[in-house]
């Protein structure tokens, strides 16, 4: 096999000069040097790079013969179906902005989103497990099958993908949006697309609150996936395999755009199954897979995980949380994967922005969150994708080096700011700096260390309490498999400490023991008041498993209450 090293030379030589290219030009690119290779594979479908260029033209036309203009908004509602990709691909062609959308948003949430954005044209699977897109849309905006409607005054036309649920009648199925183009065709090839300018808008998980739309320019996202296929040394051909969805960043920018790099191919699941991770892997000869930490315990747990052939997996990127030394063991010893990588970053700055490499410790992998990416001419001066540093969270003032403090970062693939919001903008921008809120350290040695959120601080007794120094406690012990501590509001103290545990299969851990555990190891005031025990599947989560704590703090107050 190729050392990690020959095989980033070769990349390097393959972009000698970074040259910013449009999404659209960039499948063409591919496509002419990969034409009849895999880009995306399905149990039930392959689409080459042709196919897929192929495919995304004719529904450009189709998209510019509906009306589309450049720069108009263009909503995709879809899971992780073949069809996404050439519709993704598709919009950048025909000059429109892509909002790809949370598919599991309730009735509220799709409302918030397709008013907000201001999209003009939605592209939406007609089901997803028990969700009934067109169900939601006759609450949203009753007659939208028929136009315009009062509610949503600038969405004029929804195209259905068949995906289990009902087919309405008198709208436009993605079919006919292809059948258009044909009839159209080379509506499209005139369009000229800047590649600075806004490809997507994505909204952020919403960890917090409110999910805001980010904006995300063509050449962000392609030397984001270069910077990824470079640091983690992709040799031709990757073949990667996900469930993470690619309306976010990481199933996009990690799996789609990183595997094109090196004319590689993406096995897209749309649910994350262990078994379905494990049989994919076996049926497509994965090298590759995208997991959280949640995820990658899932498949080790699974009692048939022997049964399956995974001797063509070399490769695990596990990211969106921390995760313990023995953890990577198992991934090493159990499913025989020898490259595995951490890495951090967040929608604002373009997607992950660091990453440990293959060749790191398990102990860096486990403390750490790794080092900007590399990125060679598509990066900084220093070949690096991004700088860090601290800032105080108070008052935004820049620390020492080597300081704890509020994570800050500057780059080339940075947000151009929150799609109309301006306040928003104004406070997480500044100055060409992404404010981050999360708390951390840039080590000497460049690695960052990430210690917590600021926003999920909590005050107990009048003493600042930091949730991460007793996760790690809790999640170091055998028998808890995840640990999350929150400030739960109190009378006495203002704000409690709570422990949520979901204990590791088999375990019987219980209250006093938790409690006595975190009193033999912490200061009193960090000791939680409440220790609550859940199943992994009733924590409240993104899609790519972080767990939203605001969400944590009303479940768990609820249930406080009925004790």
């Amino acid at each position: 096999m190729d050392s990690l090293d020959a095989r980033r030379q070769q990349l390097i030589e393959r972009f000698p000069e970074w040259q910013p290219s449009s999404l659209g030009d960039w499948l063409g690119t591919c496509a002419a040097q990969y034409s009849d290779r895999p880009l995306v594979i399905t149990d039930d479908r392959t689409l080459t790079y042709r196919e897929t260029a192929e495919w995304a033209a004719r529904l450009a036309d189709g998209l510019v013969a509906l009306g589309v203009r450049p720069g108009e908004h263009v909503g995709v509602l879809m899971a992780n179906y073949p069809e996404f990709v050439p519709v993704k691909f598709a919009i950048a062609l025909a000059g429109a902005v892509a909002i790809p959308m949370n598919f599991l948003y309730r009735t509220e949430e799709l409302a918030y989103v397709l008013a907000q954005s201001q999209a003009r044209v939605l592209i939406t699977m007609t089901g997803f497990a028990t969700l009934d897109y067109p169900g939601m849309l006759d609450t949203i905006a009753p007659g939208w099958e028929t136009g315009v409607t009062e509610q949503l005054p600038l969405l004029r036309t929804v195209i259905q993908v068949p995906a289990n649920g009902n087919i309405r009648a008198g709208v436009r199925t993605l079919s006919d949006l292809e059948s258009l183009g044909i009839g159209n065709a080379s509506a499209a090839q005139g369009i000229s697309v800047d590649p600075t300018g806004v490809g997507d808008i994505l909204y952020t998980s919403g960890t917090t609150g409110s999910p805001k739309g980010v904006l995300i320019t063509h050449d962000a996202v392609l030397r984001t996936g270069y910077a990824s296929a470079l640091t983690r040394a992709f040799g031709d051909g990757r073949r990667i395999l996900f469930s993470l969805p690619c309306y976010h960043m990481f199933g996009y920018v990690e799996g789609l755009i990183a595997a094109m790099m090196v004319g590689g191919a993406v096995i897209m699941q749309a649910a994350f199954d262990p078994v379905r991770y494990l049989a994919g892997i076996e049926a497509h000869r994965a090298d590759d897979i995208l997991c959280v930490p949640t995820m990658t315990v899932a498949i080790l747990e699974h009692p048939d995980r022997h049964a399956y052939d995974l001797s063509s997996l070399s490769a695990v990127l596990s990211g969106a949380a921390p995760a313990p030394v023995w953890l990577w063991e198992r991934v090493r010893d159990e499913l025989g994967a020898t490259e595995i990588v951490t890495g951090y970053g967040m929608t604002e700055c373009g997607g992950a922005m660091t990453l440990t490499r293959p060749e790191d410790s398990f102990e860096l992998t486990a403390t750490t969150v790794g080092t900007p990416k590399s990125a060679g001419a598509a990066g900084l001066s220093d070949g690096m994708l991004v700088w860090y540093r601290t800032v105080d969270p108070a008052t935004g003032e820049v620390l020492p080096e080597g300081a704890e403090g509020e994570l800050v970062s500057h780059g080339p693939t940075s947000m151009l700011g929150f799609w109309d919001k301006p306040e928003e903008t104004a406070r997480g921008l500044r100055d060409g700096w992404v404010f981050s809120g999360d708390l951390g350290r840039v080590r000497p040695d460049g690695y960052l260390e990430i210690t917590g959120r600021s926003k999920e601080l909590y005050k107990s007794g009048g003493e600042l309490v930091m949730p991460k120094e007793i996760e790690e406690l809790l999640t170091a012990h055998p028998e808890i498999s995840q640990a999350y501590a929150v400030g739960i509001p109190d009378d006495r103290w203002g704000e409690a400490g709570c422990a949520c545990v979901v204990r590791a299969p088999e375990s019987l851990i219980d209250t006093d023991a938790v409690i006595a555990l975190c009193k033999a190891r912490l200061a009193r005031f960090k000791v939680p008041k409440h220790v609550v025990f859940l199943e992994a599947s009733e924590l409240p989560t993104t899609p790519t498993g972080k767990v939203q704590k605001y969400k944590l703090v009303a479940q768990l107050k609820q249930r406080l209450e009925q004790l």
